[in-house]
């Protein structure tokens, strides 16, 4: 057993005595699960948790579920989840499990080199989603200075960056593309070095990171990924731009086959699983998070002298996500790569539709020079073996987003 193996199971183990005992939800599954003596036990033994299973919970036990460990009263922060794939989750925390995850924070912003009394901007709204609160009240302990950027547009967000003097911004992947593209529009100059991005996969996809410094030029980019349900989980390899590197010792990691359920080998792909070790007053067991990712070996000394788990290519997709299209799985960030290999594409979105029983998809795109239509569509077609039809769109006809970008769009409306 490693050292950061010991360290996990002496975490597990105090965890799994007191939800026993004090946690039904946790308790109805570990009764299931039997004696647990090992890691390997654990893993083998105790029951996937998923997304359906803990909605179902909280509808029977509404409006928070039973998987709670603590009093009602200990527990003073409520978060949601989006929704996006389904109904969202409530979730609640202590002044012990939220303190947990404003540590793990800590490691990204010393993974990214943010210092202390630097100024960050926030250009996130101020929603009952998870990662704006745990970032914000971790780089206020940290001392920095933190400006909330929510409730505003574009061209304020801009000014406020400017006016503040914010050397980080904290954002989604597609929204420091949008504003980097707003301030080489403009011809604006900020002072802006760092940019930690969350939100969505693809901040670990070298074609998305190219369009995103594109904008920001001189500036780094830091590639970070948690959840409502989970918490901080990994944060960019400072040795490598396309890894993400878990945070072993707060939590289990696991990679399993989607569709067997078996455990996948390192260098692997597959679906993540997590438990979280620090979050015991609303805890996950061996939780699927739909979130697919490929495996690669964590080196010391990145991160203090810890060893990591590293996901190449960061998040790949959600497992939700994928379609079949004449046979051919496509990814949402499998796409978007290709086409941000194209300087002269602005926004793409992607139609969905069922026709006589089958799924087609095609691509709309805004670009100035109509021979990327046909550029596109043959490197679409090198890229999945697959033709996908691409169409122009006018220019700033379609949507922008500031939070999770919505550009997959099932059975659209035709004229």
């Amino acid at each position: 057993m490693t050292a950061v193996e010991s360290k996990q199971w002496e975490r597990l183990s105090a965890l799994l005595t007191r939800l026993r005992t004090d946690n039904p939800f946790q308790a109805r599954k570990l009764a299931v699960a039997g004696s647990i003596d090992s890691l390997e036990a654990f893993k083998k033994q105790v029951p996937l948790t998923t997304k359906e299973e803990l909605a179902m919970d909280q509808d029977a036990h509404p409006p928070y579920g039973s998987n709670r460990t603590e009093p009602d009263a200990a527990y003073i922060r409520y978060s949601q989840t989006s929704g996006t794939q389904g109904r969202p989750l409530r979730w609640l925390d202590t002044a012990q499990t939220w303190q947990w995850m404003l540590d793990c924070w800590q490691l990204v912003f010393d993974a990214a080199g943010v210092r202390r009394a630097e100024t960050l901007y926030f250009a996130f709204s101020f929603g009952p989603f998870l990662g704006f609160w745990t970032a914000w009240d971790a780089a206020v302990q940290r001392g920095c200075r933190c400006v909330p950027g929510g409730g505003v547009g574009t061209a304020a967000r801009t000014e406020m960056l400017r006016a503040s003097g914010a050397t980080v911004l904290l954002c989604t992947p597609t929204y420091a593309v949008r504003l980097g593209e707003y301030l080489r529009a403009h011809e604006i100059v900020n002072q802006v070095r760092l940019l930690i991005i969350a939100g969505e996969p693809g901040g670990s996809a070298p074609e998305t990171r190219r369009r995103i410094l594109d904008g920001w030029p001189g500036a780094a980019v830091v590639d970070h990924h948690g959840m409502t349900e989970t918490g901080p989980v990994s944060v960019q390899c400072p040795g490598s731009a396309s890894i993400l590197r878990a945070l072993e010792e707060d939590y289990i990691v696991e990679v399993i086959d989607p569709e067997t359920l078996a455990a996948v080998p390192m260098g692997g792909s597959g679906e993540l699983v997590l438990t979280n070790l620090g979050r015991g007053a609303m805890p996950l067991l061996r939780y699927r998070t739909g979130d697919l990712v490929r495996t690669v070996p964590g080196e010391a000394g990145a991160l203090d002298t810890r060893r990591f788990i590293g996901f190449e290519g960061g998040i790949l997709g959600r497992r939700d996500d994928m379609i079949v299209v004449r046979g051919v799985n496509l990814q949402p960030l499998a796409v978007e790569c290709v086409v941000r290999r194209f300087e002269g594409i602005g926004e793409f979105r992607v139609l969905i539709e069922e026709k006589r029983g089958m799924i087609e998809a095609r691509l709309e795109i805004e670009a100035v020079d109509p021979c990327i239509v046909h550029q596109l569509e043959e490197a679409l077609e090198a890229a999945f073996a697959l033709r996908l039809p691409v169409a122009l769109a006018a220019p700033g006809s379609l949507p922008r987003f500031e939070m999770k970008s919505s550009r997959w769009v099932r059975n659209p409306i035709t004229s």
